[in-house]
């Protein structure tokens, strides 16, 4: 994998040389290495193997999306910070089927380091709250759950969020009890 510098370094080449064909006559050599450049520049600010993860993702491949993953060795120079965010984002997903713990580690994350679209900000919002909803961190998950309703302007997580809500209406209703319970002086009167 190149380092983000690399994938710089190598557009500015191709671009130099590409002004050189232009000096030169061939114009359309110019164009054609203009355009290959910007390959490298679009791959600066969207990483192959996060996008490679995603398609995997996309097709519920969680094993191979995380073998795309692996192959990313040191985020922190390979990276800029939306992709690091989308890095911690995808493992967060990925490991929430199994491990609540590190998901919440990699969410957070994930949130602070920024994500550039806001259906995946309320995405890992949403499961944050799920998170904290299991840890009986209920005002922690209303306050995440309420930010993801605001992030979600399209309505495309709409259906996760009134669940989300109806489960917390749910746990904090009374328990009641039906049977042989209830206070000493109607067991009394039962017996």
């Amino acid at each position: 994998m190149y380092n983000k510098i690399i994938k710089l370094i190598i557009a500015a080449g191709i671009i130099a040389f590409a002004v050189y064909q232009f000096t030169e006559g061939y114009i359309g050599n110019g164009i054609m290495f203009i355009l290959l450049s910007l390959i490298f520049i679009f791959l600066y600010f969207k990483n192959e193997f996060i996008l490679l993860a995603f398609l995997r993702l996309r097709k519920q491949d969680f094993d191979g999306a995380k073998k795309w993953l692996n192959k990313i060795k040191n985020p922190e120079s390979a990276l800029v910070k939306k992709q690091q965010g989308y890095y911690n984002y995808l493992h967060g997903i990925m490991v929430s089927q199994s491990n609540m713990n590190e998901a919440e580690k990699y969410f957070k994350k994930a949130i602070s380091l920024g994500l550039s679209m806001k259906h995946d900000l309320a995405m890992a919002k949403l499961n944050l709250a799920g998170i904290a909803f299991s840890k009986r961190r209920k005002n922690e998950a209303q306050k995440l759950l309420s930010e993801a309703s605001k992030l979600d302007k399209q309505g495309m997580l709409t259906d996760q969020i009134k669940m989300m809500k109806q489960n917390m209406k749910r746990a904090a209703g009374p328990n009641q009890h039906y049977g042989a319970g209830g206070s000493l002086r109607a067991q009394k009167r039962r017996g």
